[in-house]
């Protein structure tokens, strides 16, 4: 197939047409210095240029104040979940996890291996369907730290608010919805993302970390893992991924052309709203995943009446030019990532086949 298909994959997702472009145009001479940027030196000025500039724009998108440090690290957000409890976590102490899908529960899982991981909501009786009320937590005053995943890739479900520890630092897994609403950053201690969904491609990890934290590190952590070594050599420790963190810079700036982060939640909201309008008008026929109250904007889950259909629909949709919107292999079902990078057109085409299908089928 010629040109370029709607990928509705959750991650490595889709990238602005744009930014993809200029990348083009400068990938064997960046800004006419006669090298590529994956040819440069990570010491050199240009490259400084380009770090900088990528920090500026995450920073200017959402708002962070100056004293949070802005890291560009590697590992994805497999690696936070060992990172954050290796920093800040002893056998001594308890960090308390709000569990609403996959994500988080891996996420708990680790922070065992370091100290005190204690389950303090969960939505594991209901499938992963839901997210607490705001009412609904509360979190023990002794917690070291709080950890929750604002979208659930997996199950299609999101928090709508910014969760409050009252007081206790709260960390946060924002990989597949970073960037896609403002968010009030000051009721957060670090907030990491794997680049991959919203904010660049696969290889880059984003970390957001308040300055107090940084001086609670424990000593002796290999230097690679200490957020402090790390936000000391500003990302540099070693070398690092040069040509993500200029396609992070080059999606800041598509953003800021968009209308920034407040202008892509209205686009999201439309898209997302388009596809769960079908959903419901089905008659039954498309089942969501997730409780109203919790349907995720980024990545939008449902089922057809069998497995076997749902495998019709996804080799007929990728036929259509169509494709990753085969559900993950945990839960099966159908799923659609609609980042912020994808096309509201892209949007309209599925709504248009899912009615098609369901009168065929």
């Amino acid at each position: 197939m010629t040109g370029r298909i709607y990928n509705f994959s959750a991650g490595p997702a889709i990238l602005p047409v744009p930014v993809l472009e200029k990348a083009k145009a400068e990938i064997l001479s960046l800004k006419g210095i006669g090298m590529s940027v994956m040819e440069i030196s990570h010491r050199s000025e240009h490259f400084e240029s380009i770090l900088q500039s990528a920090k500026q724009g995450i920073r200017h998108l959402l708002n962070i104040p100056e004293n949070y440090h802005i890291l560009f690290l590697q590992g994805g957000a497999s690696l936070q979940f060992s990172m954050v409890p290796m920093n800040f976590l002893t056998r001594a102490e308890t960090a308390e996890f709000v569990v609403t899908g996959a994500w988080g529960v891996k996420a708990a899982n680790e922070a065992t291996r370091y100290g005190n991981a204690e389950t303090n909501f969960s939505t594991a009786a209901n499938g992963f369907r839901s997210v607490p009320a705001r009412d609904a937590l509360n979190f023990h005053p002794d917690a070291r730290y709080i950890h929750y995943t604002s979208n659930e890739t997996i199950e299609g479900v999101e928090f709508k608010y910014d969760l409050d520890g009252f007081g206790i630092p709260v960390v946060c897994d924002a990989s597949s919805n970073i960037l896609s609403r403002p968010l009030d950053i000051d009721k957060y201690a670090l907030i990491y993302a794997g680049a991959q969904k919203n904010i660049g491609p696969s290889g880059v990890t984003l970390v957001i970390i308040r300055d107090d934290l940084l001086q609670i590190i424990p000593e002796g952590l290999p230097p690679l893992l200490d957020y402090g070594r790390l936000a000391e050599h500003d990302s540099m420790f070693n070398t690092p991924n040069t040509w993500g963190i200029y396609l992070v810079g080059l999606v800041c700036d598509w953003l800021k052309e968009q209308g920034g982060v407040e202008a892509l939640q209205k686009m999201n909201e439309a898209k997302a709203a388009m596809l769960y309008d079908a959903i419901d008008s089905s008659d039954g026929y498309y089942t969501g995943h997730a409780d109203h109250s919790a349907r995720s904007l980024m990545n939008v889950t449902f089922r057809l009446p069998s497995e076997e259909l749902g495998r019709q629909f996804c080799e007929e949709a990728a036929a259509l030019g169509m494709d990753g919107l085969k559900g993950h292999r945990s839960v099966g079902g159908i799923r659609a990532s609609i980042y912020n990078a994808f096309p509201t057109e892209g949007v309209e085409r599925l709504v248009e086949f899912m009615s098609v299908f369901r009168e065929k089928n």
